[in-house]
């Protein structure tokens, strides 16, 4: 990926606080999951509870797919991405750190869950590196979209 694609999908991901991550339970079927998430370059960090089904799909099978999208009234207007990468819950507690500070900035909101410390202990941070990225721009015509190699 050039640099100039690459500053499109960063673009993407600066202007959205939601994606959808799609796993595969073990039973096989996929299961999407609306999240939040925070991105450092093309890494997207989420969080979610210890417990949480998409923790436990990723820990069988480390492949997803995430969709960054908005809702569009005008097709015309559509922009977004789809990936496709691995998934991974994170153990270094200066990572964990870093994606709940980066997730504080994003959503100060998350700081009625308490200080960093107490964050840590209840939720899972789960790192997502993406392999492939097909960007969709339909500005550029109807169903544009740009396959990209990470």
């Amino acid at each position: 990926m050039d640099d100039v694609a690459r500053q499109r999908v960063l673009e993407v991901m600066n202007a959205h606080n939601l994606c959808t991550i799609a796993t595969v339970r073990e039973d096989g079927y996929p299961q999407a999951t609306t999240v939040a998430y925070v991105n450092d370059g093309l890494t997207i960090y989420l969080c979610c509870d210890v417990h949480a089904q998409k923790l436990r799909n990723i820990r069988l099978n480390n492949k997803v797919s995430l969709v960054i999208d908005h809702d569009y009234t005008d097709w015309h207007e559509i922009r977004g991405l789809s990936l496709g990468g691995t998934a991974e819950e994170v153990q270094d507690p200066d990572e964990i750190e870093q994606a709940l500070d980066l997730m504080q900035t994003k959503f100060p909101q998350i700081t009625d869950m308490g200080p960093v410390e107490t964050m840590a202990s209840e939720l899972a941070v789960i790192k997502v590196t993406p392999q492939v990225i097909s960007l969709l721009d339909y500005r550029q015509g109807f169903g544009y979209t740009e396959y990209l190699e990470v």
